[in-house]
């Protein structure tokens, strides 16, 4: 028989690394020796234990499991550090395949390096953990090739309703180096639906 400490050791795991609420049943299927109620108590000592600690996180009882979520007492330092992340300023790679792909979206890696004229898997990896890009699906082509969007946070961070408010691609011909193709192409979609 599994000791109590290392069952609620092991929820305490199971808790954390769960996206969704971790129902008893999903418990009992890792700890199978152990019954629903018996599990039901050592969730409840966890969460007495997190809350008599006044820990940063707390267990909740929510849509019929558990989550660990962060303890409502720390919810101003969370804002706070939010903030100064989303303050963050993207460098000038990210910034023009972030300008590339919303243009030009779908857009595929390949494409965005054809143009830029630099491998851009380091940028586009920053851009998805960032929440402006996301994989919007598969390009038709050999190797069916991930294609990239702009998400609504790319909208939230630069303060747009829509895409159409972006700048014409015409309103850059004066600078440098920018070929007349270039300023006359116009977005594949300039809708929200390239927006999730």
């Amino acid at each position: 028989m599994i000791e109590p400490k290392e069952a609620k050791s092991i929820i305490e795991s199971l808790l954390f690394i769960s996206e969704k609420p971790l129902l008893i049943e999903q418990i009992k299927e890792i700890l199978p020796e152990l019954d629903a109620p018996y599990i039901r108590s050592l969730v409840d000592e966890l969460r007495l234990q997190y809350q008599d600690d006044k820990r940063g996180l707390s267990i909740i009882e929510v849509a019929g499991g558990f989550r660990m979520t962060t303890s409502p007492d720390v919810a101003n330092y969370i804002k706070k550090f939010y903030k100064s992340r989303q303050r963050e300023r993207l460098t000038v790679p990210s910034l023009e395949t972030l300008s590339i792909i919303a243009y030009k979206q779908p857009v595929s890696r390949l494409e965005i390096e054809s143009i830029r004229g630099v491998n851009v898997d380091g940028v586009i990896n920053t851009l998805l953990e960032k929440g402006l890009v996301r994989i919007a699906g598969r390009k038709e082509a050999v190797g069916r090739p991930f294609v990239y969007g702009t998400t609504r946070q790319f909208m939230e961070y630069f303060g747009l309703v829509s895409l159409e408010e972006l700048p014409k691609l015409e309103e850059f011909s004066h600078i440098p180096g920018l070929t007349q193709q270039e300023t006359n192409a116009t977005p594949v979609k300039k809708s929200n639906e390239a927006i999730t």
